[in-house]
């Protein structure tokens, strides 16, 4: 069966899995409510959260990434079962009493170490965001905006996605095969933002952005409803709800944040953008005004003008082989980890291409499992991600559980004459994975509920960017960087350059990411918003991005990430921030100190979501770091090397 799972050797066990958990889960619930308010009533809570994450953390993966149809459905269907089942307990009264009689009991509370302490207020918050300290009618009321709400988003993110058609008449002929022809239509499926044709970018930009009115009345019912159920369970705002036990803790921090660096950016960027406008003036001296869709374009042209950095160049140095090798020696030498290929079991796996890594500790032995799917196929989904399949925990007979992840990517198959070959860009994606990974297998939580990457998602997305600067490193890089078929190492100044190329216009892409940020905050701040979300979108790119809104426009309306990431989409530059002080602080002088090693561990990925994200960046650092702090720590990032400044020369 997939994972091992006796069950699911077909589709059809997907409903004896989902049935057993559900049994489970039932008899869970019971002995909670008929247990003495103790350790014990966090630890039953905790089996109950196991039992159903068990089969809905491996239907989610299933249900995007099987080839087999079927799978897919089963899957999907599971998942929808198993999420109702978790809305309902969310709203059992009865079962949140055994957890506030525990938590009203300071005598007991004072005496629970703190981990358990942290898991039992987790456990509190989900019931108090479902609403279950209101009346009976409010709590209905909640319960269906629960339910609104999830399908909002998925209708939402399928509009998202979705192709515009326009008339092939209206755009000249000589364009016509940039876009896919329908009868008398051109389908438009995306921005296009690598084309060297000006022209088809902004044919692409208008048509793919052009405002589509069940897309907008779907945001609109969205930002809405979201606004309704924080207010209904006590929260001003929905970002206040969302942001409660992050690194951030609040908007007022996050919009602070934001605005100070958009501040710090602010000179850099209009360096970038006149540097841009100069190059467009170059090759297109009619219409040399810059534009939302010649920043991507203009800002890779000049990359490859000033560095040559040709992928093509790299990928002979970087082979799936060599790179997995890379990772193991440096987590070898920086947490005594290491990983071994395994023999999987018949319909273990979902596609015979998938292998299986036992992560092995020197003297702790087995952590647990990473299946990586790596290469492409037909109907696969084209993002690299991480998946949890199995949290680890610490069973009741003593033994620990575990955890079990996937990784995903989208690479090359080898080819008769080369092993597969990856990009620059694709070996980064594969550190950054890998990242996410380590931080499964070492975060050894007692509880299920908090293990791994089950986190604050500003605080998720450190030790899968701190992996990037690994990659980035040239003393990490030469350990494994070899030509496959010379075995030549690969060059100093290829890497110091390839590093250098990345902070061309650095700052302007940065700035874009901070007003998809503060674009974020307002539609998730106070409600009713004061003006429409074009009008924002609007007002919000004119003020922080910089560059003009193009009329008859609505981006936001493709702004798939307003769904996992409502109100947290600065997430991403704060874990960045914090990625980057943790490795100037720690890891800069020596990549592989494996003292260093251990501090990270200790301190940041032992904890899973177990400890207050702010808490272990304390940890580590020795030191509370400030929103100044983090505004450094990315705008130091952007600084020339002078090294390496000089060489080129």
């Amino acid at each position: 069966g997939l994972f091992g799972v006796p069950e699911l050797s077909c589709p059809e066990g997907f409903q004896d899995a989902q049935d057993k958990a559900l049994q489970e889960s039932e008899q869970l619930v019971q002995k909670a409510c008929s247990t003495p308010p103790g350790p014990e009533t966090v630890m039953i809570f905790d089996q109950l959260s196991d039992a159903l994450c068990r089969v809905a953390d491996l239907a989610d993966f299933v249900k995007i990434a099987h080839p087999d149809f079927a799978f897919r459905e089963a899957a999907e269907e599971a998942c929808r079962t198993i999420g109702t089942v978790v809305e309902k307990l969310n709203t059992d009264v009865e079962l949140c009493q055994s957890l506030r009689r525990l938590l009203a009991d300071e005598v007991i509370m004072s005496s629970l170490d703190p981990e358990t302490r942290r898991v039992a207020e987790l456990f509190m918050f989900d019931f108090e965001i479902s609403g279950i300290h209101l009346d009976e009618e409010k709590r209905k009321k909640a319960v269906n905006l629960n339910v609104r709400i999830l399908d909002l988003c998925n209708e939402f993110l399928t509009g998202a996605h979705l192709p515009n058609r326009i008339d092939k008449h209206v755009l000249p002929e000589h364009i016509h095969y940039n876009f896919t022809a329908e009868g008398n239509c051109l389908q438009v499926a995306g921005l296009h933002a690598d084309c060297p044709d000006d022209l088809v970018r902004e044919a692409a930009y208008k048509i793919f952005l052009y405002p589509n009115a069940e897309q907008l009345s779907r945001l609109e019912e969205l930002l809405a409803s979201r606004n309704s159920l924080a207010q209904l369970v006590g929260y001003d705002t929905f970002a206040h709800r969302a942001l409660q036990g992050t690194m951030a803790k609040n908007p007022e921090t996050v919009t602070q944040f934001l605005e100070k660096l958009s501040d710090q950016l602010s000179k850099r960027t209009q360096k970038d953008f006149e540097m841009m406008t100069k190059m467009k003036m170059k090759l297109n001296p009619q219409n040399s005004k810059l534009m939302p869709w010649d920043h991507p374009y203009y800002s890779g042209v000049l990359r490859a003008e000033r560095y040559n950095i040709d992928p093509g160049l790299y990928c002979p140095f970087f082979s799936l082989g060599a790179c997995m090798e890379g990772l193991n020696s440096l987590f070898s030498q920086l947490l005594g980890i290491s990983l071994y290929a395994e023999q999987t079991q018949r319909g273990e796996v979902w596609s015979e291409d998938v292998r299986k890594l036992a992560v092995v500790h020197e003297t702790e032995g087995l952590l647990g499992y990473i299946y990586c799917d790596f290469f492409q196929r037909p109907d696969k989904p084209h993002q690299d991600c991480h998946f949890t399949v199995r949290g680890g925990r610490l069973r009741e007979n003593g033994e620990y559980q575990l955890p079990v992840v996937v990784l995903m990517l989208s690479l090359p198959h080898s080819t008769r004459g080369a092993p597969t070959l990856l990009s620059p860009g694709m070996m980064e994606n594969l550190f950054h994975e890998m990242g996410h990974a380590m931080h499964s297998m070492l975060g050894r939580t007692r509880y299920q509920h908090v293990t791994g990457t089950r986190c604050a998602t500003d605080f998720a997305e450190v030790p899968s960017i701190l992996m990037e600067y690994f990659a980035n490193d040239y003393r990490v890089v030469n350990q494994f960087a070899k030509h496959y078929k010379t075995g030549q190492p690969l060059p100093k100044n290829m890497v110091s350059r390839l590093c250098e190329s990345k902070k061309v216009c650095a700052a302007a892409d940065m700035q874009l990411q901070v007003f998809y940020a503060a674009l974020d905050q307002i539609y998730h701040g106070k409600h009713p918003l004061k003006k429409s979300t074009t009008d924002i979108l609007k007002e919000t790119q004119e003020k922080v991005y910089g560059l003009p809104h193009v009329p008859n426009t609505a981006w936001q309306l493709r702004f798939s990430h307003l769904v996992g990431y409502g109100a947290k989409y600065y997430s991403y530059l704060m874990s960045r921030a914090v990625a980057s002080m943790v490795w100037k602080q720690c890891f800069a002088k020596d990549p592989f100190d494996r003292a260093m090693g251990e501090r990270y561990r200790r301190e940041m990925l032992a904890h899973g979501g177990g400890k207050e994200p702010i808490l272990m960046v304390q940890g580590m650092l020795q030191k509370s770091p400030s929103v100044e702090d983090f505004v450094d720590a990315l705008v130091s990032d952007l600084d020339q090397d002078f090294e390496t400044f000089i060489m080129d020369s």
